[in-house]
């Protein structure tokens, strides 16, 4: 489903079937929900903006390759949860916000994150080796990343952690204008999770506070139907995760997650509403993730049918296929970027091997603020 003033009044509106784990679609009710979304109209992008949207959910897809490959060949150390297929989500919303001006907070599955919010590769990179050129400081790992420059407020080991945290900054923005007279202050926040996280207590609590102070502010739901072995459908009485925004009065969407137009323009749609004090939005982008819950997962508990199904809609290939359809860009020109980022992304893992290790008597650093 797609805009509304509230997803109370779609659910009513529309009609929509509500999948359940009875499905049977070949490859569950997950698969059959996107394929039950609305008509899909092809969306409108300039060629500046479509080979923007390209380039960072190729680096995104290639950064997490490289990872993989150094974690195989015993580099890179740790738990290490890569983001593969799931492009479209970051991309598509953190392209459409503005940088160094909102606010971001990740999950343990952070890095993609980063790297749309402007962090730089070498930094994540560095980060991922523990090394002192991290954006972390090396103090991070996979899991931590962090980059005040880039409004990026920290990727967290446990799920549910960063909502409040995004709360908190979405209520700056507001108390910022309200209270302290601010009018120019209307920066919105983005809060990504997964499906498992809907099911805790922190997520409701900040559903409340939100709605109840009309805070700028984006629950980005990266549905993509897996809480590391749980099947999303046997674990949540409700599995649109979208329509649980009715019972705050709040906007609700659900959108195409293998889609990067379709979620930068349901993004789009609900930061606007954020800017004009409207309140904020659940936005549920249904995904995928192309490998295990993290490198040390084998995979072995998702069918061949329903991984094949999820395969077919690579977002980085839609929209290859989409640019080149609408003749903005020439396959040549793609294969050039992917050429040029592969690149850049060999120059990443070279600096960060290269990079220092924190020194051992600065072990305490960086614990308390030193200005």
């Amino acid at each position: 489903m797609t805009q509304a003033d509230t997803s109370a009044d779609l659910a009513a509106a529309s009609g929509a079937p509500s999948c359940s784990a009875d499905s049977t679609h070949v490859a569950g009710p997950h698969a059959e929900r996107l394929e039950n979304l609305y008509p899909a109209t092809p969306a409108e992008v300039s060629r500046e903006d479509g080979l923007m949207l390209y380039r960072d959910m190729v680096l995104g897809r290639r950064f997490e390759d490289k990872c993989a490959e150094m974690y195989y060949r015993g580099k890179m150390f740790g738990f290490v949860h890569l983001y593969n297929g799931q492009e479209a989500v970051s991309t598509g919303v953190i392209k459409a916000m503005k940088p160094q001006y909102d606010w971001f907070c990740s999950t343990y599955r952070d890095h993609v994150h980063a790297l749309s919010c402007g962090v730089p590769a070498r930094e994540v990179m560095s980060e991922l080796f523990g090394k002192e050129t991290g954006c972390s400081k090396g103090r991070g790992g996979s899991m931590h990343l962090f980059s005040r420059e880039h409004h990026l407020l920290g990727g967290y080991a446990f799920i549910g952690e960063g909502i409040p945290v995004a709360l908190g900054a979405a209520f700056t923005s507001r108390y910022k204008r309200d209270a302290l007279g601010d009018a120019s202050s209307d920066a919105v926040t983005a809060a990504f999770f997964g499906d498992g996280t809907c099911n805790i207590g922190q997520f409701y609590e900040c559903l409340n506070m939100a709605a109840l102070w009309k805070l700028p502010i984006l629950f980005v739901v990266e549905n993509n139907k897996w809480a590391i072995g749980m099947d999303h459908n046997r674990a949540t009485s409700d599995p649109e995760i979208w329509r649980k925004a009715a019972a705050f009065g709040m906007a609700g969407e659900e959108v195409d997650g293998m889609d990067v137009l379709a979620v930068r323009a349901a993004a789009q749609r609900a930061i606007d509403r954020a800017r004009a004090g409207e309140g904020p939005t659940l936005l549920e982008c249904l995904t995928y993730r192309y490998r295990g819950h993290s490198l040390a997962d084998p995979d072995e508990l998702r069918a061949a049918e329903e991984k094949e199904f999820w395969a077919k809609r690579d977002p980085i290939k839609r929209l290859a296929a989409q640019l080149v359809s609408q003749s903005l860009v020439s396959s040549d020109e793609l294969a050039a970027i992917d050429k040029e980022i592969d690149a850049h992304v060999a120059d990443c893992v070279e600096f960060a091997l290269a990079a220092p290790e924190p020194k051992p008597e600065e072990l305490t650093r960086y614990i308390w603020a030193e200005d």
